[in-house]
């Protein structure tokens, strides 16, 4: 009887416990994102993550080192670019889904100095910005194909200026490598979105240029023809709502909708 008894005690003790649920995999999404992006998108990330249990890994260059690399099949889900033409270029190719592709965030360029010698420049149609650099260099991301170098270039030109300056121009992989080049003091003078200017204590803007002087810079993001990730959809839908709009107001992009 007392085993009898001690029996049923053990199975209605098993039968009580909660039953054990399967682990769920937390899902991961790649992204390609634009070099400018990263602090504002880092945060981002992180808010994402917290709250819906998945995982991002981010790779940041200029828009068109990645863009060459999505051409040559690198692994990836999400594709963020700091212009139109590389998100194109890739669109071109097939290489997004095209029904996912959105005009993100809006930007400026500006012009930055090293914090410590930084005085207001007035950014107008033939400003001396060749006697400003004098025999220094002018940061600017690579102007044939870093969107920040082409914007950069445009606005020069419009300026009626590129021709004095185009030979002082040290033309760097990113608009990230630019604005250190100013921020180390290699540089007296940059050419750089007002989002990495302000994300790096180093430098000072000097001046911003006129939104006419340039086409609107304008990042779109698409989710990638061969993305695997479940969790791609729902992030983009994430980098779209009122949630995130925050983490990249506070960095200076605007949010285009």
């Amino acid at each position: 009887m007392n085993r009898r008894l001690i029996l049923k005690l053990v199975v209605a003790a098993v039968a009580s416990l909660p039953l054990a649920l399967p682990a769920v995999a937390a899902e991961k999404v790649t992204v390609f994102a634009a070099a400018s992006l990263k602090n504002a998108l880092d945060a981002a990330n992180a808010a994402w993550s917290k709250d819906s249990r998945n995982e991002t890994t981010v790779s940041y260059a200029a828009s068109s080192a990645l863009a060459k690399q999505i051409e040559a099949a690198a692994p990836a889900d999400l594709f963020i670019s700091a212009d139109l033409a590389w998100m194109d270029y890739v669109a071109e190719k097939k290489l997004i889904k095209d029904d996912t592709r959105v005009n993100l965030l809006g930007n400026r360029i500006v012009l930055v100095a090293p914090k410590d010698k930084a005085s207001t420049v007035e950014i107008k149609e033939g400003f001396d910005l060749a006697g400003l650099v004098g025999d220094g260099k002018l940061a600017m991301g690579a102007v044939d194909s870093v969107p920040a170098g082409k914007y950069g270039k445009a606005a020069l030109e419009k300026l009626g200026v590129w021709s004095s300056v185009e030979g002082k121009v040290a033309g760097a992989e990113s608009v990230r490598a630019a604005l250190a080049l100013v921020s180390r003091g290699e540089a007296p003078y940059g050419i750089v979105y007002q989002t990495d200017a302000a994300a790096d204590p180093g430098v000072a803007v000097v001046g911003t240029f006129p939104e006419d002087s340039h086409p609107p810079i304008i990042y779109p993001v698409a989710i990638l023809s061969e993305s695997k990730s479940a969790a791609a959809a729902a992030y983009l839908d994430f980098l779209k709502s009122d949630k995130a709009a925050p983490f990249f107001t506070e960095q200076g992009f605007t949010i285009l909708k």
